[in-house]
């Protein structure tokens, strides 16, 4: 089992304060993550918690939770929207920004998600990642976040930003090998 705790970090310096981290492991085909997002919510555009979640559109659109898997030396990845309101998405995309499909193979995101005035808390004790690699093969992994302020204003969070302009699909950027 490979296990990581990380950090991530705005793509520019902002003048909010926003803290992002959490944990991410692999074990056989099973992803397990959790994310935290510890802010002065008054500045941020959160998303309310829905009493059904479900598959949607856009999410990036306001504050999402992202994670991105691409199988080690194929052009292959995929793309997982998680927003703190429950609703969900995965999109696979068969090489950069190129491709993209709503992947069906995976039909729920089941995630956890405690909110409060100061912080959200969200994550899955395992997503079965079986339908899209094998066991044996090894995946790259970027972790991201957007962030929303009620202003209108986005800055952008990963482990690391491998382009001129935030840019999370750049393989570069996946950067935890599981």
């Amino acid at each position: 089992m490979n296990k990581y705790e990380f950090s991530l970090q705005p793509f520019q310096p902002k003048n909010i304060d926003v803290e992002i981290q959490g944990e991410i492991s692999r074990r056989d085909n099973r992803l397990i993550f959790r994310y935290e997002l510890k802010s002065d919510f008054k500045q941020l555009e959160v998303p309310n918690i829905v009493e059904h979640e479900a598959r949607k559109h856009e999410l990036w659109k306001t504050t999402c939770f992202e994670l991105f898997l691409g199988i080690e030396n194929s052009t292959c990845y995929w793309e997982f929207n998680i927003s703190p309101s429950g609703n969900w998405n995965i999109y696979r995309f068969d090489d950069y920004r190129a491709g993209m499909e709503e992947e069906d193979r995976i039909q729920s995101l089941p995630c956890y998600i405690y909110s409060e005035s100061h912080k959200v808390l969200l994550g899955t004790d395992g997503i079965d990642i079986g339908k899209l690699a094998d066991k044996d093969q090894k995946l790259n992994v970027s972790i991201t976040t957007v962030v929303k302020e009620k202003n209108g204003n986005f800055s952008y969070w990963a482990l690391k930003h491998c382009g001129e302009e935030p840019d999370f699909h750049l393989r570069d950027s996946f950067v935890l090998d599981m």
